[in-house]
């Protein structure tokens, strides 16, 4: 099994799709717990689900299930929580929902990925979100796009 995430920040338009068609994604999972923002630009929910239908033939996701609490998020936007301390939070709150069981793991037999908005996978949740599943559901290759 293969997880990909990608974020959209810093990438043009452009480079995302083509991101994701270069390896054939089929289906993109929203893991942001606030998809319609005005910044996202492409990346706002029904641009986004639009875009990849038409550019990428893929289908759209949107897992709430799978992001932090706002009040997590905002305290590490914030400064205020460290990113050790927003990781540790971040892994119990997934256990506690039990994200293993509210995505099938049959999701990831096509070509799928994650997203978030950081620019990169190292900080970001998506990353903790597929290491968790895959820790859990038996190991997964994780490709960051």
């Amino acid at each position: 099994m293969e997880i990909y995430t990608i974020g959209f920040t810093r990438k043009s338009a452009r480079q995302f799709f083509e991101s994701l068609r270069g390896v054939g994604i089929t289906r993109l999972v929203d893991v942001r717990l606030n998809n319609t923002s005005q910044l996202a630009g492409f990346a706002k929910r029904g641009d986004l689900e639009y875009f990849l239908q038409e550019l990428c033939g893929a289908e759209y996701l949107h897992l709430p299930g799978l992001s932090p609490a706002k009040e997590m998020l905002d305290a590490y936007h914030k400064k205020t929580l460290a990113w050790e301390a927003y990781e540790s939070r971040f892994l119990e709150l997934l256990a506690e929902r039990g994200a293993e069981r509210l995505v099938d793991p049959g999701l990831f037999a096509a070509p799928t990925v994650l997203l978030c908005s950081e620019p990169s996978a190292e900080l970001c949740h998506r990353r903790l979100v597929a290491e968790y599943l895959g820790s859990k559901w038996g190991g997964a290759r994780i490709v960051h796009l």
